[in-house]
């Protein structure tokens, strides 16, 4: 039989071609009103060329799922431990515990405690090949170390676990607005965390440059990463300066971004991220190794208003993580924004991830976008803007200098100002909030479950902290 074209009954069409017929449509209007731009200023075009001579980039392995995570980060221990267990025995195959004041705490989490830990991993198998993944506060930095003591007492060996600490003392100093140490004073104490950690066995990742703090406050694609790029080198240094050997101290860090609905943008940015770090290790006189980049769905993209939209822009959030080569994925639960999430919508989270590994088979393909024109060309973009911006920040002294400095919070802070005009003037829309609102709206149902209110702690370093906002809040 034949090979099968199903273009072979179709003339062929050149851009010209298009251009004609484009030209027609616009009745004299400018080509330059299909043109769009994003918050970074970068242009998209309408219509892009197959990229020549591009290259698959080298991280996931090629034809391996990504790790579900689910979040751990109800306060009572009990409840956590149960929620957990039902998540691994459906489909979940990491477990991401949230500790109280962390940066994707939004109000919850686990308090740190030996007895808390012990509690919430009772019955789990750090063993059996899942993931944990630490999301830390000042007042939980000993978490880590309590979880490789609990890994001691069972016995377990730390070589067969996978442990990431998720120690990112830049990115809570950025959501806070200070901290009580100076990051001088600050860095040689986290890396001493690390070293001990090492010592207990476990393999890492220890440290995360999270993207999150940025994502969170609004800021724009080049933004998170140039942020994430300047704590990550920060991070580097310190781990250099202990006497860590570089080609160690690179593999004991990771990354975490947000994923948001806009599928493009998302798939370049975690793109981009690889492409960048890579130009790092080279720079540091390394060969580039594919870096670990965990994900999470958006929390600025969340509605109170007609939360079950939520799930069609998480779903989207993922596709687009899933195919920029995101080695694990946490999707937000869709009530999240109206409190602790119960049962259904944790499993609305989880099943989301596993129908589009499992029936949508998202991951059997290593970097998809590779060749194409418009990917290709937001991927190249987005490395030049973001790495301008981070030669601004080393040249501010460092990420900790840039946020003392408040150089990064007023980029954000205008690009945030930005998007809420946009919403504002209906130039961009949340469905559900600021576009076809439900009248007949049924509330969600969420747990009865109070917030947990972080401590005012000492600072000796005070600057403009970024906080969290969800786009949807002044519409609410």
């Amino acid at each position: 039989m034949p090979d099968l074209s199903l273009a072979s009954e179709f003339s062929p069409a050149s851009r010209e071609d298009w251009l004609r017929l484009v030209d027609k449509v616009l009745k004299g209007a400018p080509f330059e009103r299909l043109r769009s731009k994003t918050y970074d200023d970068l242009t998209i075009e309408p219509i892009y060329a197959r990229a020549a001579d591009a290259k698959p980039i080298a991280g996931r392995l090629a034809g391996g799922p990504w790790q579900i995570m689910q979040r751990v980060d109800h306060p009572d221990p009990a409840a956590a431990n149960a929620e957990a267990l039902h998540d691994l025995e459906n489909g979940a195959s990491g477990l991401s515990l949230v500790f109280a004041g962390s940066v994707g705490a939004y109000g919850f989490g686990l308090d740190g405690s030996e007895a808390a830990i012990a509690r919430a991993l009772d019955g789990v198998h750090l063993d059996a090949g899942i993931s944990i993944e630490c999301q830390l506060s000042s007042e939980t930095r000993d978490a880590p170390a309590r979880i490789a003591r609990l890994i001691r007492q069972r016995g377990v060996d730390p070589a067969k676990t996978s442990i990431r600490a998720g120690f990112d003392p830049l990115g809570l100093m950025a959501l806070n607005g200070g901290h009580a140490l100076t990051w001088e004073k600050l860095a040689p104490v986290v890396v001493q965390y690390v070293k001990d950690l090492t010592a207990e066995g476990l393999r890492g990742p220890f440290m995360v440059a999270d993207g999150r703090v940025v994502h969170n406050a609004g800021g724009s694609e080049a933004q998170e990463l140039a942020f994430v790029l300047a704590v990550a080198v920060a991070y580097l240094r310190a781990l250099e300066s202990a006497g860590v050997a570089l080609d160690d101290a690179r593999r004991m860090i990771f990354f975490r971004l947000a994923a948001d609905s806009d599928q493009f943008l998302t798939m370049a940015k975690f793109r981009a991220l690889r492409k960048l770090w890579g130009r790092v290790e080279e720079a540091s006189g390394l060969a580039p190794e594919p870096v670990f980049i965990s994900a999470e769905t958006a929390w600025r993209m969340m509605t109170k208003r007609d939360p079950h939209v939520n799930m069609l822009r998480a779903a989207m959030a993922v596709v687009a993580a899933g195919l920029g080569g995101a080695d694990a994925i946490s999707v937000l639960p869709f009530t999240m924004a109206l409190g602790l999430p119960d049962r259904f919508a944790r499993r609305v989270a989880r099943n989301t991830q596993l129908i589009l590994l499992e029936e949508s088979n998202l991951a059997k393909v290593a970097d998809p976008a590779a060749g194409s024109g418009g990917i290709e060309d937001l991927t190249a973009k987005l490395c030049a803007s973001a790495w301008s911006l981070f030669q601004e920040i080393e040249c501010a002294g460092g990420a900790a200098a840039a946020l003392e400095q408040n150089l990064i919070q007023r980029k954000v802070a205008a690009v945030h100002a930005e998007r809420e005009a946009a919403l504002k003037e209906g130039r961009e829309a949340l469905t559900g909030a600021t576009i076809f609102p439900n009248p007949d709206e049924v509330p969600a149902i969420v747990l009865n479950v109070d917030p947990v209110l972080a401590p005012e702690l000492p600072r000796a370093v005070s600057f403009e902290p970024l906080a969290p906002k969800r786009l949807a809040e002044p519409f609410e």
